[in-house]
């Protein structure tokens, strides 16, 4: 068994048709492939016709099943609403919301214009909100079962230099989960969010780091365990909080970054670079003042 490989059975995602916001790329498209193997039918939904369609078909080539492009740009809610139905009237249903459209800028804060803060509070926080509110309404008038899974940062928690936008409209999704998991249980809806670390992706980490940058800021050198993350992974954890193996997951913000987030938040941790000669000298020193 390796890491690299799908952790549920076959079937595991059987009758579950799942929406996936930012769908047609990256960590979207990774998960999304992996709960097509599982079972599930797809709708993938971005502003992006031409790539949402390649996706589908590669996707259906390589796994089989159905999957549903939908332009949408989630900052609209009279889009997401529209997209919403289409994706009822196709499968007669959607049991699963996956809320993965992100948008970011790495930047000193004070060089951010007022739109660009906004476009990045807009896409994430404004976003979730929208498709969230669509489905949720939608499934408690038609009394259904439904779960949402949102893609948060270890930094909604924390807060981050450099990233105030994201961070800010993160936190937001964050809490919104977590109220939701408590005020909606009540009508069979789940809420629960993933904390992902460094998961590289060609598109996203070539604009946030461009040239030269991503290997100077190489993110596998803050991960304790010594590399970034395989979208597999990612992809199993999504899989297990979709399925009816979680139904007991409520409120959770799951974690999974290899312990960066951690490595960052102790005071101390920097002090893996100082060599062991120099921790001999250190412990020599003590036990001569003792």
């Amino acid at each position: 068994m390796s890491y690299t490989e799908g952790m549920l059975r076959d079937g595991a995602l059987n009758g579950k048709v799942i929406l996936i916001t930012g769908g047609g790329t990256g960590l979207g498209k990774s998960m999304g492939s992996y709960f097509l193997k599982l079972g599930a039918k797809l709708v993938i939904t971005s502003r992006k016709l031409d790539v949402l369609e390649q996706t589908a078909k590669e996707m259906e080539g390589s796994f089989g099943g159905e999957v549903l492009p939908l332009t949408c740009d989630v900052r609209e809610i009279d889009q997401v609403e529209k997209m919403f139905d289409q994706a009822v009237a196709h499968f007669g249903k959607v049991d699963v919301v996956l809320n993965n459209a992100a948008g970011n800028f790495i930047s000193p804060t004070e060089r951010l214009s007022a739109n660009a803060f906004s476009t990045v509070l807009d896409i994430v926080l404004k976003g979730s909100a929208n498709v969230t509110l669509t489905a949720g309404k939608h499934w408690i008038k038609e009394k259904q079962a439904g779960t949402f899974l949102n893609v948060v940062t270890t930094y909604a928690w924390t807060g981050s230099g450099y990233v105030v936008p994201s961070a800010a409209a993160k936190a937001g999704v964050l809490a919104m989960t977590r109220s939701l998991a408590v005020e909606w249980a009540k009508y069979n809806i789940r809420s629960n969010a993933i904390a992902p670390g460094p998961f590289p992706t060609e598109g996203a980490w070539s604009r946030l780091l461009p040239g030269d940058l991503v290997k100077k800021f190489d993110p596998a050198k803050k991960v304790p365990v010594g590399r970034v993350g395989d979208h597999q992974e990612l992809a199993n954890l999504a899989a297990y909080l979709v399925s009816d193996f979680s139904a007991y997951v409520n409120g959770e913000v799951m974690t999974i970054d290899g312990g960066e987030w951690l490595m960052g938040a102790g005071e101390f941790n920097n002090l893996d670079a100082i060599p062991q000669e120099m921790w001999d000298m250190l412990e020599a020193s003590r036990g001569k003042k003792g």
